[in-house]
């Protein structure tokens, strides 16, 4: 008999991860090389990938990097491609890559705006990177997918995406309102929508698809808004960059083998109240 431990090995799997120079990605990455994944690190940043992947190589792992625009369907393509022709095979694939306007210098202006004044090219823009790009890399992905008779797709989503932002921790004493863009929640809601849909018409396929919900995660926030966020979840603190990967690895892995348009909360009791 298997020991528990083995469903958790990656050992001859390919993993694909979008968004994998960010915060989480880069995490997600390293996770999966750890358990045994060969790893496409993409992401928009072609010098950056290439450096991440080499960074993954040089500790022994089993790496490359693929720059990409996940809202262009050629070369989301491109990035599938190119993993085949690597690796010969493509088994997991992680859609992180997404627009958040903490991190995204062309949409940090959006906390200021009010919903009733929010501009359409900003809403647009982030309908074709959180919710047009996820559909094209799983589109992409489901190809070779079905060919092998085999894949795990996991989309990352986020507790806003299951109930509505407190935007009372955005407050600051004697400061202009300030609230979390209405596109952010809209976006996440509809990567749960995709992913059940992904999970049912794949049925019979050996394909699942499943969301990993995480909590805020702790990216040098201003300690007013670490105060405020903490409060509001029952551990009292916010995540470490670390603390998704096990959740990330059980989705990934053999471990959740029984598990499929499932919606993985790890928010340290954010949605309990």
């Amino acid at each position: 008999m298997d020991s528990i431990l083995d469903k958790f090995q990656l050992n001859g799997k390919v993993a694909v991860v979008t968004g994998g120079i960010g915060l989480l990605g880069s995490q997600f990455c390293l996770t999966l090389a750890q358990a045994g994944a060969s790893v496409v690190v993409a992401d928009l940043q072609a010098e950056k990938v290439e450096s991440a992947a080499r960074s993954l190589r040089d500790s022994g792992f089993n790496a490359i990097g693929a720059g990409f625009n996940v809202t262009s369907k050629e070369s989301v393509q491109g990035l599938v491609d190119e993993t085949i022709r690597v690796y010969g095979r493509l088994d997991i694939l992680v859609c992180s890559a997404a627009m958040d306007p903490k991190f995204d210098s062309s949409q940090s202006g959006s906390l200021g705006n009010t919903f009733e004044n929010f501009p359409l090219s900003a809403w647009r823009d982030a309908l074709e990177v959180n919710l047009t790009g996820l559909f094209l890399c799983a589109q992409a992905a489901a190809r070779p997918m079905l060919e092998q008779n085999f894949g795990s797709i996991i989309n990352i989503c986020s507790t806003y995406g299951l109930v509505g932002p407190d935007q009372r921790i955005y407050e600051r004493p004697d400061q202009p309102p300030r609230y979390k863009p209405v596109y952010y929640s809209v976006t996440k809601a509809g990567v749960l929508g995709l992913t059940r849909y992904l999970a049912t018409y794949f049925r019979g396929k050996n394909i699942r698809a499943n969301a990993l919900t995480p909590g805020g995660v702790y990216n040098d926030h201003d300690e007013t808004f670490v105060k405020n966020y903490s409060y509001r979840t029952v551990m009292g603190r916010m995540a470490h960059n670390d603390e998704m990967n096990g959740a990330l690895l059980f989705l990934a892995s053999e471990a959740s083998s029984y598990m499929t348009g499932a919606n993985l909360v790890v928010d340290g009791g954010w949605t309990a109240w």
